[in-house]
């Protein structure tokens, strides 16, 4: 059962957690009408307000606002939890998001009613508080949860159609958050997340990748010295892949020190011809998108009648779903793959 008195960390989004004691009234207690006299709890609907980076409308950095007058999210189902955040990081997905990319495709998630072909979505997104994942410390539990407890320094991936991570608090369910590792800060954990199980799911669920089928395998990974495309070099080095990357000249010393084994400088370098001169790939990871994936989405680079896969982040469902509409956009999307 929630208490009567809740120890609330505030502070800045990536600064020091300072202790405040907030007083609140007795929490929402009721029977699930579902269920008999099954009890049930949400958070008590309070004016709390909090610090947020709102995006007041799709386009540029000039449409972020910062406030300090945002309405504090509460719980509403018994597997949610409130996330004091004290680091945050910035995903590509978020630069992309502040240009309207995907929402049309994440508005019909926001609104279940939206999912339904005939129906346009009745949801006004904004203004959207961006942000894919962070570091922070659980505040508060809906009943289902017993994994975690308030006071615990957790690690948070937030989907993409959610209010995101960019402000003081979060919601979020049990199955977007795990403890922190106790050996990280909340900087060096907030980097993570997001970007690491982008290249882990990309690599094993997608590509079929894994410490039992990796080894002696060719990977190519377009964009090596990204966010994701670092965790997927690592990955695959430690289960034994052959690697290749793509790189700035730049990040050669990264992307040596990661263990790549072989290294494309595209600044110098014209990729294709490269590649022609090496063997072909079980796995090429696309973390680009855009004219590399339209030059490089060819069989000619990928082993023939071994199962091989070009797997990229920047799918085209979305994008079409934005230009052409919901059922327009899925049949452009079918159709170009």
């Amino acid at each position: 059962m929630l208490t009567d008195r809740l120890l609330l960390k505030l502070g800045q989004i990536s600064g020091p957690c300072v202790p405040v004691v907030v007083r609140r009234g007795p929490p929402h207690l009721g029977r699930c009408c579902c269920h008999g006299n099954r009890p049930f709890s949400t958070s008590h609907r309070r004016p709390y307000i909090m610090k947020a980076w709102q995006l007041t409308k799709y386009g540029s950095n000039k449409n972020f606002k910062f406030t300090d007058n945002a309405l504090m999210p509460h719980i509403m189902f018994p597997n949610q939890m409130i996330v004091q955040v004290c680091a945050a990081s910035v995903n590509p997905l978020d630069v992309m998001m502040r240009e309207g990319y995907g929402a049309a495709m994440l508005n019909r998630q926001r609104d279940p009613t939206g999912v339904l072909p005939f129906m346009e979505p009745n949801v006004n997104e904004l203004p959207l508080v961006l942000g894919r994942d962070c570091s922070g410390i659980v505040m508060e539990t809906g009943l289902n949860v017993k994994e975690y407890k308030p006071g615990e320094e957790v690690w948070v991936a937030v989907n993409p159609y959610k209010s995101g991570t960019h402000a003081e608090f979060v919601v979020v369910t049990n199955s977007e958050i795990s403890h922190k590792p106790k050996t990280l800060t909340h900087v060096q954990a907030a980097s993570i997340p997001y970007a690491g199980l982008t290249a882990w799911a990309s690599l094993v669920t997608q590509g079929g990748l894994n410490e039992k089928t990796a080894k002696g395998k060719r990977v190519l990974v377009l964009g090596g010295s990204g966010g994701v495309g670092t965790f997927a070099v690592q990955l695959l080095k430690a289960w034994g892949a052959h690697v290749t990357v793509t790189c700035s000249r730049d990040a050669v010393p990264m992307m040596t020190s990661l263990g790549a084994d072989d290294l494309i400088n595209y600044q110098v370098q014209d990729v294709k011809e490269q590649l022609k001169r090496v063997d072909k790939f079980d796995l090429i990871l696309d973390g680009v998108g855009g004219d590399i994936e339209k030059s490089l989405f060819s069989a000619d680079y990928l082993k023939p009648w071994a199962g091989a896969k070009y797997v990229t982040l920047r799918t085209p469902l979305l994008q079409n779903a934005d230009k052409h509409g919901f059922a327009d956009g899925m049949l452009k999307s079918g159709l170009s793959l």
